[in-house]
């Protein structure tokens, strides 16, 4: 029997409380372990981040061997992710979904930072990672999987003028990953991507199979290699 668990990363300004429901959900589906790293997202570097989760990773494998080990993160905790596995790619095999992660520079992050009062808000991390165009690529031999929202609910959309369908807080085209294996969108918002049952049961399907149950590839007509004359 294959041993895995889940290492979950929260987002900007995320407690424990909000990520229990979506937790719960995945050890459910999945029947395995799934440890939440927390970090100071406001405090800390990224440099930082990536060396405290290595620790962490560290000390949950004194817990017990495993085979597999996949990963979630949502809004900046898939930045945080994507940074650590370019750092230590030498880990247990496994599969990786983002839920509302922006992989670009952020609009609504660099609104927030441009609001003197709020701008102290925003914090290291996003600092460091969201404030400036970006053009980074999924090259890990890993699968990954993205999950955007298409709820308009949420700050994001107070502080920046937010491009085609997005989440309130980040736009469906910031989250786009070169490299990715499988990606989909959802009617939640940023936030709501943590309760909904529908992004549980998806980065659940995501991360037994490679690929999401709503996918469209998966009832995508099959090409024919014959060509007509």
């Amino acid at each position: 029997m294959t041993r895995e668990a889940v290492v979950y990363v929260h987002g900007l300004w995320s407690s424990r409380v909000d990520s229990v429901l979506l937790r719960q959900r995945l050890a459910n589906a999945l029947g395995c372990d799934v440890r939440m790293f927390s970090y100071p997202s406001v405090s800390s570097s990224m440099r930082e981040v990536i060396e405290r989760l290595h620790r962490f990773v560290g000390e949950s494998a004194a817990a017990g061997p495993l085979d597999r080990l996949h990963w979630v993160g949502h809004s900046l905790g898939g930045l945080v992710i994507y940074r650590f596995l370019e750092r230590h790619a030498d880990q247990l095999p496994g599969r990786v979904v983002f839920l509302g992660t922006p992989a670009v520079a952020c609009r609504a992050a660099v609104g927030l930072a441009r609001v003197r009062l709020l701008a102290p808000f925003v914090g290291r991390c996003v600092s460091e990672e969201l404030l400036i165009e970006r053009e980074r690529r999924w090259l890990n031999p890993r699968e990954l999987g993205i999950i955007a929202g298409t709820r308009r609910l949420g700050f994001g959309q107070l502080v920046a003028r937010l491009e085609g369908e997005h989440d309130g807080t980040i736009a469906v085209c910031e989250t786009q990953l070169p490299g990715a294996s499988d990606f989909i969108t959802i009617p939640a918002s940023h936030m709501g991507l943590l309760v909904s049952a529908r992004a549980a049961h998806e980065t659940a399907a995501f991360l037994r199979a490679g690929h999401f149950s709503l996918s469209p590839r998966l009832s995508a007509p099959p090409v024919s290699s014959a060509r007509s004359s």
